[in-house]
């Protein structure tokens, strides 16, 4: 199968159109019957769990009996959470409701929002599968009429709850909050404006959903193996041995210091070592997202460096997959050439532009000796994903611990409509209220997991 940001792009393609999203019955018996083959082969998760159990009962239960909309906020760790948490909804939620008390209106089911670009380099296995759960796509950067137009009805209409990222993509770590994005909670603003103009009084909630992951004894020795294969990538497997019986956090900080300075070789920068980490890091994505604008041919832009780089992001895949192009068979052979060659400059540039999406979120410390196992493979996991962008790769090429378990804690839901008062005189502040309490409803979720807290 061809994906794009696996294998490197040396031609331009039509357009991809993918089916209007709906639940389509057969598509949720098959995802019942494969998705937990698929969640273990594929994903590693041997098992799952809920904590919060009360909250997630009593949002489905209004949700589906049509006396609420809800918007579930889920954390985005990982990348694999749509999929774990849509095959449990499917297939284990309402047996384990019902075991609480709680008799579910209909079958269970949430709809995704999902980035315009996860068809792109998915493939066909997620453009045949995603839109017949009725997963919506959204762009990032552009105006979306039609994507947005479907999110609001799913909300105003239902019938199943919405699940949203609100750190708008995968974030990497599960113990912080890097950056979260406004747009679930101002959609659901809009939506709850929406219905009280409609006459409805059905509130609309936000329930924010925490994602954990937790390892067996087999993840101290795949942890092992997977700072031997950095040490291996990085030409230090030797030295470090040479260096007598170094410490988990010692072998790490040399491994990060060799990628971190082939960056900076790479990009032209000084290696300056006496300088902060954090500092050196963002002068390599500065750097980078810079030569990618050079390889594009554009000017150097400007504003937050994680909207700047979505912005390229998409100029990257429009030139890969040509919007509005259903076929290329009109294009002369002077056309067709420029546009693969636009195609291979945009996939070449993509590669500096993935330095800077993981960059930017790894420039954390790394763990002590005696940190908490699944602290210590969360960030050797992410130190082999530095060496992996650095060295062309993309989240496709990420490599993960398995097996593990995965846990999802919900937290009490934000009610959005009893605030339109409050959000009509200062929307701004409002917004940004809200965002906190989102933020302190996740730090909530990470603390009470850290402390083992497993009450409802």
């Amino acid at each position: 199968m061809y994906k794009p940001y696996q294998t490197p792009v040396d031609r331009a393609f039509p357009d991809i159109e993918t089916p209007e999203p709906r639940v389509s019955a057969f598509m949720v018996l098959m995802a019942k019957l494969f998705g937990r083959l698929y969640l273990f082969l594929f994903l590693g998760i041997a098992r799952i769990f809920l904590r919060g159990k009360r909250y997630f009962f009593d949002s489905f239960d209004r949700a589906l009996r049509g006396k609420s909309r809800c918007i579930i906020a889920v954390r985005h760790p990982y990348g694999g959470e749509p999929q774990m948490l849509s095959w449990y909804i499917l297939f284990k939620f309402r047996a384990l409701a019902k075991r609480g008390g709680y008799t579910l209106a209909r079958a269970p089911h949430t709809v995704f929002v999902y980035g315009y670009e996860v068809v792109r380099w998915g493939g066909a296995v997620a453009r045949l599968v995603m839109p017949r759960l009725g997963a919506m796509p959204v762009h990032h950067t552009k105006v979306d009429t039609r994507g947005m137009s479907r999110i609001y009805k799913a909300i105003t209409e239902g019938p199943y709850p919405l699940s949203i990222a609100p750190e708008g993509q995968v974030s990497y770590t599960a113990e912080a909050i890097p950056r979260l994005e406004q747009g679930a909670i101002r959609i659901g603003f809009h939506a709850a404006e929406r219905l009280q103009r409609s006459g409805s009084d059905c509130p609309v909630e936000i329930l924010p959903v925490s994602a954990h992951f937790r390892y067996g004894s087999w993840g101290k020795f795949a942890l092992k193996l997977l700072i031997g294969k950095i040490e291996k990538y990085t030409g230090l497997r030797k030295k470090n041995r040479a260096a007598g019986n170094l410490s988990l956090e010692e072998s790490v900080l040399r491994c990060r210091e060799h990628i971190l300075a082939a960056n900076e070789r790479r990009y032209g920068l000084q290696v300056d070592t006496a300088q902060p980490y954090a500092e050196r890091v963002n002068a390599v994505m500065d750097a980078a997202m810079n030569h990618a604008e050079m390889v594009l041919g554009l000017r150097k832009g400007g504003g937050e460096v994680i909207d700047r780089m979505y912005h390229l992001r998409q100029i990257c895949w429009d030139r890969i997959y040509l919007p509005g192009t259903n076929g290329l068979d009109d294009f002369s052979s002077v056309e067709r050439s420029i546009a693969d060659l636009r195609a291979g400059e945009a996939w070449h540039a993509g590669r500096h532009l993935e330095v800077v999406d993981f960059s930017w979120y790894f420039r954390n410390p790394p763990p002590a000796q005696d940190a908490p196992l699944h602290t210590r493979i969360e960030y050797v996991q992410n130190l082999w994903d530095f060496a992996n962008r650095t060295m062309g790769g993309a989240y496709a090429n990420r490599t993960n611990i398995f097996p593990r378990c995965v846990i999802f804690r919900a937290a009490p839901p934000i009610n959005l409509s009893a605030r339109l008062p409050e959000y009509r005189t200062d929307r701004k502040a409002l917004v940004r209220k809200v965002m906190d309490e989102l933020k302190d409803a996740y730090l909530d979720c990470i603390e009470k997991e850290a402390t083992g807290d497993n009450k409802d």
